[in-house]
């Protein structure tokens, strides 16, 4: 992870809030994973301080859980909890990817299809961090191609609570986790806002399934690892 040390004390707080968000949005952790201030501290070459500032906002957000300074983890999620985001995920990632097909250009489709053949190239390598990363960044790009910064920034929100969970999920749910992705390009190329909205809904319902199965299990799972 990269270091702060030149940085003042605000944007010290800020970079290291802002890096941890995005390890848990791009699934570097997994649920039941435990979080250490010091290793934390080591790893961005800072103090104690503003780990310590980024872990309590992190707890407020609901991406962790802080039991203790010695005790803070990444949270499970109930079903109910997941089936309340994954409502909310079809509303607005539908709405980015209708609104990215109304205006996406040549671009942002090669874009598009570059983060697709290197995600194809992660899951033939067995390589869930790299697919993980790269199946957020598809996501993610659809609001940014539809021009959405508020959406945006409401999604990374739903994503640090949602990341942990999809990487736990990626390798075990093989080809469901991208075969939906192809489908929202070709909609977007046809310029077909109903078309794209229909096939990120597909994405989350049917390529979710593996994340939902892993849920069900979890909390035992999880309590084992405690």
């Amino acid at each position: 992870m990269p270091e702060f040390t030149t940085l003042d004390h605000a944007s010290l707080n800020g970079a290291v809030y802002g890096a941890l968000c995005d390890a848990l949005i791009e699934g570097r952790f997994q649920p039941g994973d435990r979080l250490k201030i010091r290793d934390l501290a080591e790893q961005f070459g800072t103090s104690v301080t503003p780990i310590r500032d980024a872990i309590l906002r992190l707890a407020n957000d609901e991406a962790i859980t802080f039991r203790s300074p010695r005790d803070i983890r990444i949270p499970g999620l109930s079903e109910s909890r997941y089936m309340e985001i994954r409502a909310i995920r079809i509303r607005l990632e539908g709405l980015a990817a209708e609104t990215a097909a109304q205006v996406a250009t040549s671009a942002d489709i090669e874009a598009l299809e570059r983060i697709l053949r290197e995600n194809e190239a992660a899951i033939a390598a067995g390589d869930r961090l790299k697919g993980t990363q790269l199946n957020q960044a598809f996501h993610f790009m659809l609001p940014q191609i539809a021009g959405l910064p508020v959406l945006n920034g409401i999604l990374r929100r739903l994503w640090l609570q949602m990341g942990p969970h999809i990487s736990d999920a990626y390798i075990p749910g093989g080809r469901a986790m991208i075969d939906h992705h192809y489908p929202v390009v070709e909609a977007l190329k046809r310029h077909d806002p109903a078309a794209a909205s229909m096939a990120i809904v597909d994405d989350i319902l049917l390529g979710g399934k593996p994340i939902l199965e892993r849920i069900e299990r979890g909390e035992e799972r999880i309590a084992r690892r405690a």
